[in-house]
């Protein structure tokens, strides 16, 4: 992968942030490995929670985590707008 798509990519983590924290997904470390596959116009994003969730707020992390990670979707389709961005 090229300086330019690492920088492309790393603004993305720089630039969602988490509305419960306030910080970035690269200071979460919910991002653990970005693919990029060229041949393929394809980018594959490995996204983990940052943590263990306890007792009652298990289901209130699973959803507000759940919001975070479609906007990073959506950041990552609006910066790359030619590949097909896919999270796992």
């Amino acid at each position: 992968m090229d300086t330019l798509m690492k920088r492309r990519i790393d603004s993305v983590l720089d630039r969602v942030k988490d509305a419960e924290t306030n910080l970035t997904i690269g200071q979460l470390g919910l991002v653990h490995r970005v693919r990029y596959e060229e041949a393929w116009k394809k980018l594959s994003v490995y996204t983990g929670s940052p943590g263990p969730t306890h007792g009652c707020c298990m289901l209130l992390g699973v959803v507000h985590l759940s919001s975070t990670i479609e906007h990073l979707k959506q950041e990552f389709e609006q910066e790359f707008p030619e590949l097909n961005v896919v999270l796992f």
